[in-house]
């Protein structure tokens, strides 16, 4: 456990992120990304050059040239990087070197890559930088302002997003810029045609680069996750009192098998409504007095009828029936 907190250690995170931004810087400030030979046949020989050069008349002390095959050949050496490519000078002696800009060896299909790659790059560069910065903050509020952990979590999260994305954008970036070198050799103007190639340590170093910052950002991420999503947001006792309380446990349950068992007691049924009669209910009026005698009535006015109420009372539904009304006979 010791061993998986060191390397989940904010620290660590931070020195191997600055690792990889210096690492980064250098590699692409280089150009010994890719070196080797080329073949060119050789140079007429002048005052300046006199070795591995064909002899001409007046210049040299023989006059004819005998050498076939390969020997009529040199083989000067290249190392060519993401801005510049530089190359043996063949007429001279002199370890002198002829650098010309990798820009203008490009072909012209592939003009709009290389600059697609050098955006790449520069914003890996950028990525790194704020990653860098930000972990370093998150040190400085954890070392200064302890009770400030939220904060100090939050940045690192930023970090680590912005140090993955970085890793991953540098990636692209160096196998466009491998696409373009394989196609600059195949495509590339006349007097630059490797005979041989192959990597150099800036190369390398990219790669290294790469590595500390993808193991950077997993490394952050990774601690930001455990101590943050996992366990929560540590709150402040003094608005959270009872957080620091310790509650009694809770008894276990009892098994069916002890003495001491006793069944959950169920609740008693719902009352079941009482059955209607199926008899008619009676109907009640209120018998009121006539108005009028019925000698003083005349067919023309006739007495008004009371009105007929209907008690739905309990009493109504009183059962009046006998087992003779419901006989079959």
């Amino acid at each position: 456990m010791s061993l998986l907190s060191v390397l989940r250690s904010p620290r660590l995170s931070f020195l191997q992120t600055l690792l990889s931004l210096l690492l980064s810087l250098v590699s692409l400030s280089s150009s010994y990304w890719c070196v080797g030979r080329q073949k060119v046949p050789k140079p007429l020989c002048s005052p300046s050059r006199r070795l591995r050069c064909t002899p001409v008349h007046g210049v040299s002390d023989g006059s004819f040239s005998w050498e076939t095959g390969d020997d009529r050949f040199i083989f000067p050496s290249f190392h060519a990087g993401l801005w510049t490519t530089c190359e043996e000078n063949i007429f001279t002696d002199a370890l002198e070197e002829k650098c010309r800009s990798f820009m203008a060896l490009t072909p012209a299909s592939e003009k709009g890559i290389v600059w697609l790659y050098v955006g790449m790059e520069l914003l890996y560069i950028a990525l790194l930088c704020v990653s860098s910065l930000l972990l370093l903050l998150q040190l400085c509020l954890s070392s200064w302002f302890p009770p400030q952990q939220r904060w100090g979590q939050l940045l690192n999260a930023f970090a680590a997003v912005c140090t993955v994305l970085g890793g991953l954008v540098g990636m692209v970036a160096h196998m466009m810029y491998m696409q373009v070198f394989q196609v600059t050799i195949s495509l590339g103007p006349e007097d630059f045609k490797p005979h041989s190639y192959g990597y150099s340590w800036a190369f390398y170093v990219a790669w290294v680069a790469f590595t500390c910052c993808m193991s950077s950002g997993v490394s952050t991420l990774n601690n930001y996750t455990k101590k943050f999503l996992m366990v929560g947001p540590k709150h402040k006792s003094v608005f959270y009192p009872c957080r620091n309380f310790t509650f009694p446990p809770q008894s276990p349950s009892l098994s069916p098998l002890s003495p001491y068992f006793s069944p959950p007691l169920l609740p008693p049924p719902p009352p079941r409504p009482a059955p209607l009669s199926p008899c008619p209910a009676t109907l009640s009026h209120n018998p009121a007095p006539p108005l009028h005698s019925p000698a003083s009535l005349s067919l023309l006015e006739l007495p008004a009828s009371p009105p007929v109420t209907l008690l739905l009372s309990p009493l109504s539904f009183v059962s009046h029936c006998s087992d003779e009304e419901f006989s079959p006979l």
